[in-house]
């Protein structure tokens, strides 16, 4: 079985990131995930929402990818929220408590302006 998973990232609103993640994040794809936030944090952008429109799975593997990077984050005045998840990858994120570490928001809108603003 061939796991379909792919991740981009693009400048949203108030100098927020936005990376779409899309398919399967699971053992087989985490890597992908985690070398491309590791990518956009490594160029000081800290202010991350991940859209989750367009993912179908997510395992404990994927999970894990973002409790390696909330707290380095956080420590550089940023954060990472999560937006738009299928009911089904919303469902693991609140069984596992997800819910108590990253703010989960409807819509990547939403997330975005939950930010505050920049200073030009």
């Amino acid at each position: 079985m061939t796991t379909t998973f792919t991740v981009t990232s693009a400048t949203a609103d108030r100098r927020t990131i936005r990376v779409a993640v899309a398919g399967q994040l699971d053992a087989h794809t985490a890597s992908d995930l985690e070398a491309a936030l590791h990518e956009v944090i490594g160029r000081g952008d800290v202010r991350l929402v991940v859209d989750f429109a367009a993912l179908d799975y997510i395992s404990s593997a994927g999970l894990g990818v973002f409790m390696v990077f909330i707290e380095q984050v956080r420590a550089a005045g940023g954060d990472i929220k999560l937006a738009a998840m299928q009911p089904k990858v919303h469902m693991v994120f609140d069984l596992l408590g997800f819910q108590v570490l990253f703010e989960i928001y409807p819509t990547v809108d939403e997330a975005v302006r939950a930010f505050p603003e920049v200073a030009s």
